[in-house]
């Protein structure tokens, strides 16, 4: 049973990255917060940054001085649990099933996922998701520098990108397998009653069954398991198609993060004060804009002091996500 703090009844705001794909945001981090928030059936609203949609710190959670953002103390989750506001996971912590299947999404889901977005596809879903409101010149060396960081996390150099292709499938494979067979039948994967295991797997499957494409092969390995594209396709019209017509979180779109993420007054009325929390990110998000543009200086210095074996960017990497 979902444990909710005294803190439901102020204002939280998620914010995340824009909606595509029919998703409410089809980041493969911001999906399943979203999801998670809507399991506990926790109030807030939805708004989107669209000028820095690869930051680390997106996803995150404020309500007045308080933020929890993605990159801070194991993710916004994880933050929310620790600081009372909302907790399904109280009575799971200790079921060794849970955290072991709960360690398998985070690792080998979550690095499949990154290979197809980034590497093992022509990076068009990746564009879109994060890049669509870029600039073409800015947003096509960001992604050329994703693929690289990505290939760097994962070990993928040219001499062993066959095997860690295979390697990759083949745990995604194995966890689909393992989670199919948990899941049966039932609403939820636990005692069919939801936990972050669930929004964190029904996450990375409406993303894989939306936002990549038909070729991918992570897809058709999903697509095996009838029952997971069941439990995933009923959750979505129960928790995203039926809020968007109902009592769900109120979408709005922020064009900056100077931009307030909560309802704004009239034009008559005074201009509210900053909140702490505003402040915070936009003063981030200074740094932020700045360590992209040196990032992107220095890729492209990179780029042209080195030869294309050093960088390990081979062609395809180029792709036509943005042609």
């Amino acid at each position: 049973m979902a444990q909710v703090g005294e803190r439901e009844s102020e204002e939280f705001t998620l914010v995340t990255t824009k909606p595509y794909f029919d998703l409410p945001t089809a980041c493969p981090l911001c999906l399943p917060l979203f999801i998670y928030l809507k399991l506990a059936h926790f109030p807030f609203s939805l708004s989107f940054n669209s000028i820095f949609p690869d930051s680390d710190q997106i996803p995150y959670v404020e309500s007045g001085t308080y933020v929890a953002y993605n990159n801070e103390n194991g993710g916004v989750i994880e933050n929310l649990k620790r600081d009372g506001i909302v907790d399904l996971d109280s009575e799971f912590l200790s079921v060794p099933d849970w955290v072991a299947m709960k360690a398998m999404i985070s690792s080998w889901l979550a690095d499949a996922m990154m290979y197809e977005l980034w590497v093992g596809s022509d990076g068009k879903s990746a564009c879109k998701i994060y890049y669509s409101d870029l600039s073409w010149p800015i947003g096509k060396v960001l992604f050329l520098k994703q693929v690289y960081n990505i290939k760097q996390r994962l070990g993928i150099t040219k001499d062993n990108a066959e095997q860690m292709e295979d390697e990759i499938y083949k745990r995604a494979e194995i966890a689909y397998g393992a989670l199919s067979t948990r899941l049966g039948d039932q609403n939820f994967l636990f005692d069919d009653r939801p936990s972050s295991l669930d929004a964190t797997f029904l996450g990375h499957v409406l993303v894989t069954l939306h936002a990549l494409p038909e070729t991918s092969v992570l897809r058709s390995k999903l697509l095996e398991h009838g029952n997971v594209v069941r439990y995933a396709e009923k959750h979505r019209t129960e928790l995203i198609e039926s809020s968007s017509s109902s009592s769900g979180p109120q979408f709005r779109s922020v064009p900056s993060s100077s931009t307030p993420k909560r309802g704004s007054k009239p034009k008559s009325q005074p201009k509210r004060e900053k909140t702490e929390g505003e402040k915070t990110f936009k003063r981030r998000a200074r740094y932020f804009l700045a360590a992209q543009l040196l990032a992107v200086l220095l890729f492209l210095s990179l780029m042209g002091g080195n030869d294309a074996g050093d960088m390990e960017l081979d062609d395809e990497d180029e792709g036509n996500a943005f042609d």
